[in-house]
């Protein structure tokens, strides 16, 4: 599917498979490239230097699909710093007890 220059409706259709789509993978890797494959986060917060995995939306794709593609919206940031940002995925995650104390 080629995006004619940001096509929100495009993108909102694709959801998650967007990450799959040869603009946002070419998009990704320039923006790796563009912080020498730094963690943003890590140099910026922490005052670290961590190798960047994964580039994260600033204004969420989901909320914002206009800015998937553009630059300023992108950033580099390590997969501890991405979960930080995101603290919200990794609740489904979450250990529930398997019994509960009131039963016994």
């Amino acid at each position: 599917m080629v995006f004619r220059r940001h096509c929100t409706d495009e993108i909102a259709e694709l959801g998650d498979g967007f990450y799959h789509t040869p603009e946002w993978r070419h998009k990704r890797e320039s923006i790796l490239k563009r912080d020498h494959h730094e963690c943003v986060r890590c140099r910026e917060v922490h005052h670290r230097l961590r190798q960047a995995n994964t580039v994260h939306h600033i204004e969420h794709l989901d909320e914002h699909p206009e800015l998937a593609l553009n630059d300023d919206n992108l950033v580099s940031l390590c997969f501890d710093c991405h979960n930080e940002v995101h603290p919200e995925k990794f609740e489904a995650f979450e250990r529930k007890p398997k019994y509960d104390d009131e039963k016994w």
